[in-house]
């Protein structure tokens, strides 16, 4: 999403009939943050919207996730690649759906995963990252999200993230083989996890040279995300 960023004293002034508010930035960004630190579920204002659970996603489910995994049957589950034993993906049917996903809901909401509870499209659009056509109902809802910039620092941790999420894309082969993540939404949580090392590395007097590769912008990135991870 790069929509229309200019402060506005009410969310609304800008807004037409096909945004959705997403709140403002920096409460979105904070709140964000800490839950997927704490893996608390997120509220979002999905509406009537049930993508993410009918566009063919495999959903990473934990060893220690043991009350959902037992809520599904074993088939539909397989080891996860390149992840520790007890690491699983929970696949799709052929419709691209969620085999849990039954009468237009989640059959087992209240067990749902880490991953469902803390999923938000929401950081796509934070991101400015497109999944593309292949994940077209995610890519239409992403871009009707509208945050608010009411406050100063919510434009600059907007620029921020964005920034961060420019950066590992561009660069991804410039990190250690495998950090870089290939999956879009992991790409854009990577990017607010560590969007402070951007901070005032963007708007108008950005210097190009301050995220080169070669600089020590890499380490920062990764001590960053690493840091996160421990917290």
């Amino acid at each position: 999403m790069t929509g229309d960023i200019k402060r506005s004293n009410s969310i609304d002034e800008t807004m037409n009939d096909n945004e959705i508010p997403a709140g403002g930035f920096s409460l979105w960004l904070d709140q964000t943050r800490q839950k997927q630190k704490t893996g608390q579920a997120v509220d979002v204002p999905c509406g009537v919207c049930r993508a993410c659970c009918t566009s063919s996603y495999f959903i990473h489910i934990k060893p220690h996730e043991t009350k959902t995994i037992s809520k599904i049957p074993a088939e539909l589950m397989f080891p996860a690649p390149g992840l520790p034993r007890g690491n699983v993906l929970l696949g799709y049917n052929e419709k691209g759906h969620c085999p849990m996903f039954v009468d237009n809901k989640c059959s087992i909401y209240d067990y749902r995963p880490v991953t469902c509870r803390t999923y938000d499209c929401r950081i796509l659009a934070a991101a400015g990252l497109d999944l593309g056509d292949d994940r077209g109902l995610i890519s239409r809802q992403v871009s009707r999200w509208k945050f608010s910039f009411n406050e100063k620092q919510d434009l600059e941790k907007y620029n921020a993230v964005q920034a961060a999420a420019g950066f590992i894309s561009q660069h991804a082969a410039s990190f250690p083989a495998g950090f870089i993540p290939v999956n879009i939404p992991q790409r854009a949580l990577m990017a607010v996890k560590v969007y402070e090392v951007f901070m005032n590395m963007t708007g108008d007097d950005k210097n190009e040279d301050r995220l080169n590769p070669g600089g020590k912008i890499i380490k920062a990135v990764i001590d960053a995300c690493e840091k996160f991870e421990r917290d």
